[in-house]
C-alpha cells in the first residue's frame, strides 16, 4: 500500500534519479533543476501538512530554519542551501559537473532526514 507519505518521498527520490540521468548524460543544468525540485518538493510538503506558508521560495528557508530548529539539526539548513546552489547553478551554469553531482548528494540526504517528516 502507498501512503502519502511514501508517494512524496517517492516523488523526491524520482526527481532526484532524474537529475542523475541528465548528469550522466551531461545535462548539469537539467539535473541542477531536478535536484533543486526535489528539495523544495518536500519543504513545500511539509509546509502544506502543517499550514505554512510557502507560495515563494523566499518562504522556503522560513520552513528550513522551522524544520532546523525542530529538528535540533543544523545539517539540515546546510543540506538545503546546497538545493539551493543547484537552482543558482540552473540559471547561471557555472557549476562543473563534480560540484553538481556533490550538490545532488546532500539532496539526497536532505530527502533522507526529512521523510520521517511527511505526514
Amino acid at each position: 500500500m502507498v501512503t502519502r507519505s511514501s508517494h512524496h518521498t517517492e516523488t523526491a527520490v524520482a526527481l532526484l534519479l532524474e537529475a542523475r540521468s541528465c548528469l550522466d548524460e551531461g545535462d548539469l543544468l537539467q539535473a541542477s533543476e531536478k535536484g533543486w525540485e526535489a528539495a523544495a518538493y518536500l519543504l513545500e510538503t511539509i509546509a502544506e501538512q502543517r499550514g505554512w506558508p510557502h507560495a515563494w521560495e523566499g518562504d522556503l528557508f522560513i520552513v528550513v530554519d522551522r524544520i532546523t530548529d525542530e529538528l535540533d539539526d543544523t545539517r539540515v539548513r546546510r543540506l538545503f542551501f546546497s538545493a539551493g546552489a543547484l537552482q543558482q547553478n540552473f540559471y547561471e551554469g557555472w557549476m562543473p559537473a563534480g560540484s553538481v553531482a556533490a550538490g545532488l548528494n546532500s539532496v539526497e540526504e536532505f530527502v533522507r532526514r526529512l521523510d520521517d517528516l511527511i505526514d
